[in-house]
């Protein structure tokens, strides 16, 4: 639990932070840079570090074009015969070696790579292929054997991951003094059932009693799953949930829980490769009628 909280505080660290940008289930979890319990924020994770798709120019500074030059990951900045900034692959022989096994990752092709940059990187010489195509971060840690998911285990993983997300924003509630992780109007919706006496307190509970609390205090189960959607639509905002932009939540989550990626995919209902906010909410067992889009601003 302890893990998942700590991913989720840096989640949401990130989510304020960056207006414009991706890189954690159940007690033991952790994120790109090591995590926490299920929710918000992996354990300081850099957002950047899971992004694959956004690049953003700003004002070239005249002494050197690449200074605010940015470029996404797995490519770095050159200037070209006119001195101006583009951006090319990154060599991956030139990041930094992985000081630990902790910074390693592995890919969807089943390859261990040192760190993410490495990983960005040899992705970045694949564009334009099949293969690079279908090539994502898959998890933080070396590729290693990930039990197959079965439908009760499938069935059991919303149950702790809806009690982990409403720890989180009450974890997050109870630390938001003067961090600003949690808006004004998050914060009256979480001290709702901060104060709530019919709470469920954090710990290790079985599923029969974690069951039995969803149904009874359904209520505060709401705004949790609304708000984790919102974390993670990010880049852009419109709704829908990539691969790319579940990477900060499912990346640091699945070597701990071996049904996250069965559990994302049976999410899109309509196998259209997007999550909607409906289907999300579906997949935790949100009512339809309580499905609200401002919940997740």
């Amino acid at each position: 639990m302890r893990v998942w909280i700590v991913f989720v505080l840096c989640l949401a660290g990130h989510a304020m932070a960056a207006p414009t940008e991706e890189e954690s289930i159940m007690e033991e979890l952790v994120t790109e840079e090591p995590v926490v319990e299920v929710g918000a924020n992996p354990v300081q994770i850099e957002v950047g570090e899971f992004d694959e798709a956004i690049e953003v120019v700003e004002d070239v500074a005249a002494e050197n074009p690449c200074l605010n030059h940015h470029c996404k990951k797995g490519k770095v900045c050159e200037v070209d015969e006119s001195n101006t900034p583009m951006c090319v692959c990154q060599d991956p022989s030139t990041c930094p070696a992985a000081e630990g096994e902790f910074e390693h990752v592995c890919g969807t092709d089943n390859k261990t790579y040192d760190s993410s940059c490495h990983f960005f990187a040899t992705k970045c010489t694949l564009e334009g292929t099949k293969k690079g195509h279908k090539l994502h971060l898959d998890y933080i840690g070396p590729c290693k054997f990930i039990e197959p998911c079965m439908d009760t285990e499938l069935n059991e993983f919303p149950l702790r991951m809806r009690d982990w997300l409403k720890n989180v924003l009450v974890t997050l509630y109870e630390r938001d003094e003067d961090n600003n992780l949690l808006t004004e109007k998050q914060k009256l919706r979480v001290k709702k059932i901060y104060e709530n006496e019919k709470r469920l307190q954090a710990g290790e509970h079985s599923l029969d009693l974690l069951a039995h609390d969803f149904e009874k205090n359904y209520n505060m189960y709401i705004f949790p799953v609304h708000w984790q959607f919102g974390q993670l639509d990010q880049h852009p905002v419109d709704g829908y949930l990539t691969h790319t932009e579940l990477s900060p939540l499912r990346a640091p989550l699945i070597p701990m829980e071996h049904c996250t990626t069965r559990f994302f995919e049976q999410c899109d209902a309509d196998s259209d490769k997007y999550i909607a906010l409906e289907e999300w909410a579906a997949c935790f067992g949100i009512k339809e009628q309580d499905v609200d889009k401002d919940l997740i601003i």
